[in-house]
């Protein structure tokens, strides 16, 4: 996620005149860190911000509620890639009231936690707290991964970082026996912690981590699902040259490579030249430094207000800021963009009605904005 912005990405802010296609109107300011924006299948029109020092605060369509509805930044690491990093609510928030958070403990291990709403719907119980797992990861505070979704199939989907430093050194991303660099997905409503599904793609693979779904990530910052066809858009950060964009069909039975630490993007990585035998899912989209430095993974829009961008996926970069949208025509992916924001985009949202939102990560001067028609 956090990469300094370079004198030439600011230069390349600066000279990029394309005219905007969309523009920002501000929901919510003065936030410390948003990492996430979420709203709850409840029925209500809350939308819920992750702030990375550990809080959770809601929105409630006029002002941020003073009282957080979570707070655990006792039991967080922060800054820079560390905190609190995603959260989940689960498809049936509205009934059983269980949300799964993802954040980097104070021993710098990567935790997965369940809590459940009080009885006041405002405030979660903070004594509801479930671990469900805890990934090894003291070495390194950066490459923690972040993002937790629900598929439709309502299996829990979370992306983890290949254990950071710099370029893989123990090659943890193509290594099913660990779960770095990887997207895990379980299945939050059986077994102890949780259970496996069964036709996850390495449920017979002796050494393999079963909960694995797929592998070959840096840092998956943020992936999403498109909520008609349920097909998956990840958008990894690169290591010093390639950003990229995957897309996985929502028919695909899991168990794709996507190359790192192998290849960067289209290009070889480690190994420098034959990188590629043919067993790897090159990205449908990739762009070099300096046009930006850590991509911020988006969704595919899905709303109403702009209507000549709907099926679009919009995504930008943490350190240029530039909004941009991908569609596919003819076979082909191509890219333009839609706004040159100036913000540092670290996260969009995405609310019942399918409008996207972004969070401008500062502190303590953060703001979070709708995306609408220019």
């Amino acid at each position: 996620m956090v990469k300094n912005i370079t004198a030439a990405l600011l230069l390349f802010l600066c000279l990029n005149g394309a005219e905007a296609q969309i523009k920002l109107v501000q929901v919510a300011s003065n936030l410390d860190r948003p990492v996430d924006i979420e709203q709850p299948p409840d029925g209500t029109t809350r939308l819920f911000f992750v702030l990375q020092g550990g809080k959770i605060v809601i929105h409630n369509g006029t002002t941020v509620l003073a009282t957080p509805y979570l707070n655990i930044s006792s039991s967080v690491s922060c800054c820079g890639e560390e905190g609190l990093l995603s959260l989940a609510f689960h498809p049936n928030y509205s009934t059983n009231g269980f949300f799964y958070i993802y954040y980097v403990n104070t021993s710098g291990n990567l935790v997965l936690a369940r809590y459940k709403v009080s009885s006041n719907t405002n405030i979660a119980n903070a004594n509801s707290k479930t671990i469900l797992l805890t990934i090894q990861h003291p070495t390194n505070g950066n490459h923690n991964g972040g993002e937790l979704q629900f598929g439709k199939d309502s299996y829990l989907y979370l992306s983890v970082g290949d254990g950071g430093g710099g370029g893989d050194q123990a090659n943890n991303a193509q290594n099913l026996g660990k779960l770095l660099g990887k997207i895990l997905r379980i299945d939050v409503n059986s077994g102890t912690p949780y259970g496996i599904p069964p036709t996850n793609p390495f449920v017979n693979t002796t050494g393999a981590k079963k909960e694995i779904w797929a592998y070959g990530y840096r840092n998956l910052w943020r992936f999403s699902f498109d909520r008609v066809n349920g097909n998956m858009y990840s958008a990894d950060v690169g290591q010093n040259t390639w950003e990229e964009i995957n897309r996985e069909p929502a028919n695909t039975a899991g168990g794709i490579n996507y190359g790192w630490r192998r290849m960067e993007g289209k290009h070889c990585y480690n190994p420098a030249t034959n990188c590629n035998t043919g067993s790897l899912k090159l990205p449908i989209i990739e762009y070099s430094h300096p046009q930006g430095c850590s991509i911020t993974g988006g969704y595919v829009y899905r709303g109403t207000a702009i209507s000549n961008l709907i099926g679009t996926y919009f995504y930008s970069d943490y350190c240029s800021g530039i909004i941009r949208g991908a569609k596919l025509s003819s076979g082909q992916w191509t890219t333009s963009q839609l706004l040159a924001s100036g913000k540092t985009v670290s996260t969009f949202g995405e609310d019942r009605a399918g409008e996207l939102y972004i969070a401008h990560h500062a502190s303590p001067g953060g703001v979070v904005y709708k995306i609408v028609k220019q």
